[in-house]
């Protein structure tokens, strides 16, 4: 990793193309493009492919009830996709179809090969099929009663009471989604792919770091099941590509869908001679390949693509990087609450940069659920971007463009604070490099309120009113926007766009190696306002933009807060309010609590006594990083003996919990000891 020539190919999850993006498909592709712009930004050779998964029988049944066809509407919702993601900033390398030449021609390629190899096979299997539209039926398009419980209107795989999972024909009083029609049993040739014949290969590769712990354990599940051989076949009618060799047979879309990523990039090499197809898809390649995909595509990633790609001889990827998924207001996303939202319904009312910046603050490594609250949207956005980030600037260059001419001060005084910037980018490479994008974040963070304290306390305002404080006032504002410069370097992965206004007002390229040398004798543009503050209104219109019916909603008014409306939730009085004692404490010591996942013992000094506090911080802060800092405790809380000592206060955070949690901190001044009120 740390070859400084890295050539790497890099691809997201392709999504289906019948019907729009949504918040939920923006994970992933933020995550991707923040990985992308940060292995460019660092000089290496990074290509970022992607397209559309055009096939399959949804997408053609979908077509004739809109009295289009298949290609018609593939055509369609390509357009809309690239346009959502253009506009999020999605700075693909290419973004192509998997309904296209290299797409078909690199199937056929693969499906021969493993044909040649034993890996096919061909059986006689049962299948439901519609007497009145004349197509056999996916699982998905049957219904019925639950042969296991009896429940009913269940589809034809799985009960979603019981969770018992059969085929379509097992049904009770099975009928058909398409024409409402009783499914008869018809019986069908198809082709499977010997999956069996690569257990042993994938038992080794999938606990060889290719994928996260939790997903080698998930997949050592399915091996204790065994792995079966795999239905890659589907009869006509059907939109897809058909086998070689057959009159009414076409590949089954999950086996042209990731072949999709080899078509895109190949689609690129043929766009651009320099660039070699073969070395990067090479069964010998040096080159690195990362795929970005969502948990509930493990198996098919996980299992059948290695294999596919082994069995065809070409490359492994060097790693399956897998997310979970989003939820809004801590519930799934839902068209009547108003928080199923599409790309295109967000971008007509918010800044596409505030949602990547509040993704990039909750995304990790790990393949937990993201949760996007639309309060501490608002609130992080504020208070991190425009009260903190831009805040800097614009306190600073005014002054520089007023009394200074728009240059910048000839030496830079604070040598030592701005090496701890520089400095502070070796860690923030390392999080961009492990995907821990909220690690990074939160170091960023931290600068900014270091930026920012410092002038709070040079308080180049003052300064500007005396004639004989203009050289300080010179140095405190150039200091303060050579350290937004390099906070902005930081940043350039995340927020493009704003990057790109920073350049323009600093006169200068956001290079990851150029922050190591400050501005000096430097001209810039004059000040303009980057960003604005979200107002809850245009998160609401959002909201009520999205929603499927607004008769089934709940009225969106303070009646609706959780504060308001939990029967549950007792009310205090003022006086109870006013028993309790908070004080600052300044943290003196903080380390972790063995065999506690989510504790940390801190030692506060409140002026003059010591407490001994466990905290449930643990996920969210390194102990040496809060070591001298300030926060607020409740002082007069009665000790509680736990089984690794005695806690004898608490100290206050606010945030949803696990890696979000924020200690408060009080305002500049604030001694140990001092009583909030």
């Amino acid at each position: 990793m740390t070859n400084t020539n890295r050539k790497i190919l890099v691809t997201a999850a392709l999504p289906y193309a019948n019907g729009p993006l949504h918040l939920g498909h923006m994970v992933e592709f933020i995550q991707c493009d923040i990985w992308v712009r940060f292995q460019k930004l660092l000089g290496h050779n990074c290509y970022f492919v992607c397209g559309d998964d055009a096939h399959g029988t949804p997408i053609m049944l979908r077509a004739k009830k809109l009295g289009i066809t298949p290609e018609q509407l593939s055509t369609e919702t390509y357009q809309n996709h690239v346009k959502d993601l253009q506009e999020f900033n999605i700075a693909f390398d290419n973004f192509h179809t998997t309904h296209s030449a290299e797409n078909q021609t690199l199937a056929n390629e693969i499906y021969e090969r493993l044909l040649k190899r034993g890996d096919i096979t061909k059986r006689i299997i049962r299948q439901a099929y519609d007497p009145i539209q004349n197509m056999f039926l996916p699982d998905r398009y049957v219904k019925g009663e639950c042969p296991k419980c009896g429940t009913k209107d269940q589809y034809g795989d799985s009960c979603e009471a019981c969770g018992a999972t059969y085929t379509p024909i097992a049904l009770k009083n099975p009928i058909s989604v398409i024409s409402g029609a009783t499914p008869i049993e018809k019986e069908s040739e198809h082709y499977f792919f010997c999956l069996d014949h690569y257990e042993k290969f994938l038992k080794d590769w999938t606990h060889q770091g290719h994928l996260q712990s939790e997903v080698s354990k998930k997949l050592d599940e399915w091996f204790k099941m065994g792995l079966e051989q795999w239905d890659i076949s589907r009869d006509g009618p059907y939109f897809g590509f058909k086998i070689p060799n057959t009159s009414d047979k076409y590949f089954y879309v999950w086996l042209d869908a990731p072949i999709g990523y080899m078509a895109s990039f190949k689609n690129l090499c043929n766009k651009h001679a320099s660039l070699s197809f073969e070395e990067y898809w090479n069964k010998d390649s040096q080159t690195e390949l990362y795929h970005f995909i969502g948990k509930d595509i493990v198996y098919f990633h996980a299992l059948f693509w290695p294999a596919l790609l082994t069995g065809s001889d070409f490359r492994t990827p060097n790693s399956i990087f897998v997310h979970g998924f989003l939820t809004v207001n801590g519930q799934k996303m839902s068209k009547s609450r108003g928080t199923f939202i599409n790309a295109r319904t967000y971008l007509d009312h918010l800044n596409p940069e505030y949602l990547r910046y509040y993704f990039a603050n909750k995304l990790n490594n790990s393949i937990e659920d993201i949760d996007f609250q639309t309060d501490d949207f608002i609130a992080r956005i504020n208070s991190d971007l425009v009260g903190k980030l831009v805040n800097i600037a614009s306190r600073c260059a005014g002054f520089i463009t007023k009394q200074f001419n728009g240059f910048l001060a000839n030496s830079l005084l604070e040598k030592e604070l701005y090496q701890e910037f520089v400095a502070a980018g070796e860690t923030i490479k390392i999080h961009y490099e492990e995907r821990e994008y909220n690690r990074a974040v939160r170091e960023i963070m931290r600068l900014a309120d270091l930026a920012n304290r410092y002038i709070d306390d040079k308080k180049p305002w003052v300064l500007a009113k005396s004639p004989d404080q203009q050289d300080p006032l010179w140095n405190a504002c150039s200091v303060g926007l050579n350290l937004f410069r390099v906070l902005m370097i930081y940043l350039k992965p995340i927020l493009p766009v704003l990057a790109k206004e920073v350049e323009d007002f600093l006169n200068t390229k956001l290079a990851w190696e150029e922050r190591k040398k400050p501005l000096l004798q430097h001209a810039i543009q004059p000040f303009k306002p980057l960003l604005q503050r979200i107002e809850p209104k245009e998160v609401l219109a959002m909201s009520e933009a999205s929603k499927e019916n607004l008769t089934e909603t709940v009225e969106p008014s303070i009646k609706s807060s959780p504060l308001t409306e939990d029967p549950l939730r007792e009310t205090i009085s003022i006086e109870d309010f006013a028993k309790i004692d908070l004080r600052i404490a300044k943290i003196i010591n903080a380390e972790p609590v063995a065999d506690a996942h989510k504790l940390l013992k801190l030692t506060l000094d409140i002026g003059g006594d010591t407490r001994q506090v466990f905290a449930g911080i643990k996920e969210a802060y390194e102990p040496e990083t809060l070591i001298g800092k300030l926060t607020v405790m409740v002082a007069n809380l009665a000790p509680r003996k736990m089984r690794f000592g005695v806690s004898e206060g608490m100290v206050l955070a606010a945030g949803p919990g696990g890696q979000h949690l924020w200690l408060l901190e009080p305002h500049d001044g604030a001694q140990p000891g001092m009583r909030v009120k």
